[in-house]
């Protein structure tokens, strides 16, 4: 596998406050190669000797939009042993329902678009089931919990043109930290 040939867009861009657009079917054979090279991109930014060789941050996510596509597409790469994935592909995703139960990332969220250190904790449910769209055109749900529920969310809000920094409040970036689970 080698390094697709995307750059990955910084929050100063404007692009990423705007809401994606979706996605009509059949998918473009342009559609189908940037899916494959978000794929591609956050699994080689998960294997370490990769990660060093092409200089790059790991990333288990990635919105259309952070390459400057505005289309209601993200993938997710798991990795779920070592160097072995399993890869998310969401097109027109649409929360269908979600626990009261909330969780945060202890270490605080990362984004590939946001290359400074923030300080606080994101909000985001436990566990939830989420609609969306295979390569294809199915309609097909999923259950998702704890980090991929994460993940969801985190790339749920990209396509809504919100970036995780928005979600800590400001004034208080560990706010209501003791009603909620780290994981």
């Amino acid at each position: 596998m080698k390094l697709p040939n995307i750059t990955i867009l910084d929050e100063k861009e404007k692009i990423l406050r705007q809401k994606s657009k979706d996605v009509v079917f059949p998918l473009s054979k342009d559609d189908k190669k940037m899916i494959q090279d978000m794929i591609d991109y956050l699994t080689l930014s998960q294997i370490e000797s990769e990660r060093e060789k092409y200089d790059l941050r790991a990333g288990m996510g990635l919105s259309a939009v952070q390459i400057g596509v505005l289309k209601r597409i993200f993938v997710v790469v798991e990795e779920v042993e070592k160097e072995k994935f399993k890869n998310y592909i969401l097109i027109n995703p649409k929360i269908e329902s979600y626990s009261e139960e909330m969780i945060y990332v202890g270490e605080g969220e990362g984004c590939l678009s946001i290359n400074r250190e923030v300080e606080g904790i994101v909000p985001r449910y436990a566990r939830m089931t989420v609609s969306a769209y295979d390569m294809d055109g199915n309609k097909y749900e999923i259950r998702v919990r704890e980090d991929i529920s994460i993940a969801f969310q985190h790339e749920i809000d990209h396509l809504n043109g919100i970036l995780f920094v928005d979600r800590i409040d400001p004034k208080h970036p560990f706010k209501d930290q003791d009603k909620m689970r780290e994981i």
